[in-house]
């Protein structure tokens, strides 16, 4: 069942819309809010997902997992599109504005609260509402824009400063900042925890000052979509369960390598993969 009502509390309440993606296969459920919570429902927490989806795709995959569906013509639909110049992506429809006034009362305490955001979504969530919960945020939607064509472009995030500080932890790609590393520098310095997603290279973690990178181990890569949301779930419940940084970022380094060996929510983590990381980071 993809929704109760009423809702029930969840462990891991992830906010961001749930993706229609164009693919030459087919259309294919993507988004943060997708794998995401699918990670965490893997790792044995209740999920739930605060999302607009226009249900396009039937959401078979969330089954066990709580939606609260704000309602929406189209969802927010992607395009990749190659060519011996590199990759375009492109955005057809985008889903309405997440808001606070979305949420059930149910989830309004959840432990972990991962803000999600694919398409400039749910900015006003970031409000310092959350109390003792672990706000978590994977701020790429909002480093994002597009054009009169849908020609998706990086903007810089306007709202860093005021945003990055109430979080309890930050996930974000060098892909995300083109590279940036003044970038990635400041805003390491305004919030606790700022993890670097770095692909094949594996990950690096800013806290308290200090600096630390984790090799990912080698896999064969066959497709990389939602490794960052895996590592993102993964890290925001290990840091929640243990309080400590490295070992939560040496875990979802390990745990997200293995999603890039298998295509789409195929990647999202078996039971014996997370048993399997859980004791190499011991």
């Amino acid at each position: 069942m993809l929704s109760l009502v009423p809702f029930q509390p969840v462990d891991y309440l992830v906010v961001g819309h749930l993706a229609c993606d164009i693919t030459p296969q087919g259309l294919r459920l993507g988004g943060t809010a997708a794998y995401s919570a699918l990670t965490a429902r893997a790792l044995g927490l209740r999920a739930g997902i605060v999302t607009a989806f226009g249900g396009e795709i039937p959401l078979d995959r969330l089954d066990g997992i709580q939606v609260r569906n704000v309602a929406a013509e189209n969802s927010t639909t992607f395009e990749n599109i190659y060519s011996p110049s590199g990759r375009r992506q492109f955005v057809h429809h985008i889903a309405p504005d997440l808001a606070p006034a979305h949420l059930p009362e149910a989830w309004q305490h959840a432990p972990i609260v991962h803000i999600g955001p694919i398409a400039q979504e749910a900015k006003s969530l970031v409000d310092g509402r959350w109390g003792s919960s672990l706000l978590a945020l994977t701020p790429q939607g909002w480093m994002r824009s597009w054009d009169g064509n849908g020609l998706i472009h990086a903007v810089g995030w306007a709202e860093a400063a005021d945003m990055l500080p109430k979080a309890g932890a930050v996930v974000l790609s060098v892909e995300d900042v083109g590279g940036d590393e003044e970038q990635i520098e400041a805003m390491a310095s305004m919030t606790r925890i700022l993890a670097v997603t770095e692909g094949p290279a594996g990950s690096r973690l800013y806290w308290n000052g200090d600096l630390r990178r984790f090799r990912a181990p080698d896999r064969q890569e066959v497709d990389a979509t939602g490794a960052g949301d895996i590592f993102a779930a993964a890290f925001f419940w290990r840091l929640y369960a243990t309080r400590d940084p490295w070992v939560a970022a040496r875990f979802a380094t390990h745990l997200a390598s293995f999603s890039v060996t298998r295509p789409g929510l195929e990647g999202i983590p078996t039971r014996q993969e997370i048993q399997s990381c859980l004791v190499e980071v011991l």
